[in-house]
């Protein structure tokens, strides 16, 4: 599965997953934001990997925002896209529109 968000004024943010029973599986985050340090992106996806299906928007952003190591910058995008990304995944939009 692949779903896209544009941030408004931002960058793109772009998820793609698997789902396995009720949980989220195989996650790759990718797409044309800044992240540093770049490793980050490693806890970013690790804290995605096994999450609820019914999860909101507004909870995997959280989760993500949870996972991100102190000092980390997320800078052209947001915890919230991420979330975005990976509902539009789940409900099979992937058009990138804010």
């Amino acid at each position: 599965m692949h779903g896209e968000y544009k941030t408004p004024g931002g960058k793109l943010v772009a998820v793609d997953l698997e789902v396995e029973g009720d949980t989220l599986r195989d996650v790759t985050v990718s797409g044309d934001f800044f992240l540093y340090p770049e490793e980050a992106l490693g806890d970013i996806t690790s804290a995605l990997e096994g999450l609820s299906v019914e999860l909101s928007e507004s909870e995997i952003a959280e989760q993500v925002r949870m996972a991100m190591p102190r000092g980390a910058e997320l800078l052209g995008s947001s915890p919230e896209a991420i979330g975005a990304a990976v509902r539009r995944a789940l409900a099979g939009d992937s058009e990138d529109r804010p």
